[in-house]
């Protein structure tokens, strides 16, 4: 797998390809906007990490650009970010990242995230077909998901907005997510009414997908801010 490094600090850049090379990745550097941009043509990644500050070009330029542009391959980019910079902007729709780490961040947290980028299907023509953790599979494409148990995958019989609210909580693993970016996420303008009918389909969602719902593995509870996801194997 090739992973692109933009980073305009060269003791965060090398940091960055120290740890991915030490996981078997092979990895380049770009310092600029610009140099990201044309090694981007000459070689396509699998993955950008991709920092929001840099000279000329910021990041979301740069992913913007980029996914006007996609080939064969669309690259995952997981966005590097300073505290209290705006993450709803940049891993909304609009900017087309993926995922964000903000600094200062872990080695081990840095390579979480981008293996749990690679566990979805590399992406053809901007779109991402199917999702992969180790108890989930979700293919957008038939909207179909399926949970595996020990040797046996079982189909998960969820509702449009069940199936939407998974998919969202996979895409993201380990990204809290509070009542109204779910709503904003989910619904849209067109929701009114009380935030807390998050809570109902939450509670719906997990009578479906955990082995307890009363305690439950997958979809957990982050007090006095929303919802997390995660599946470790």
């Amino acid at each position: 797998m090739n992973i692109l490094i933009v980073e305009d600090e060269p003791e965060i850049a090398r940091l960055i390809r120290r740890t991915l090379e030490g996981e078997g990745f092979s990895c380049r550097i770009a310092e600029n906007g610009l140099s990201a941009l044309e090694m981007f043509q000459e070689q396509q990644p699998d993955v950008i990490v991709l920092d929001l500050m840099l000279p000329g070009l910021d990041g979301l330029e740069v992913c913007a650009r980029i996914r006007q542009q996609p080939g064969q391959k669309d690259p995952y980019i997981l966005m590097l970010t300073a505290k209290g910079e705006e993450i709803d902007r940049i891993v909304g729709l609009s900017t087309g990242a993926d995922d964000y780490l903000v600094k200062p961040f872990s080695p081990r947290e840095l390579v979480a995230r981008v293996r749990a980028l690679l566990r979805r299907s590399l992406r053809q023509g901007g779109q991402t077909q199917t999702y992969q953790t180790a108890h989930f599979t979700l293919d957008l494409d038939r909207r179909t998901a399926n949970f595996r148990r020990d040797a046996h995958s079982e189909p998960l019989d969820l509702t449009t907005l069940e199936f939407n609210l998974l998919a969202t909580f996979i895409s993201y693993p380990g990204r809290v997510w509070s009542r109204s970016q779910l709503i904003d996420k989910l619904w849209g303008d067109d929701f009114f009414g009380d935030e807390r009918v998050v809570d109902t389909h939450v509670a719906r969602l997990r009578k479906k997908i955990e082995p307890d719902p009363s305690h439950p593995t997958f979809v957990k509870t982050v007090t006095g801010v929303g919802y997390k996801f995660e599946d470790e194997s």
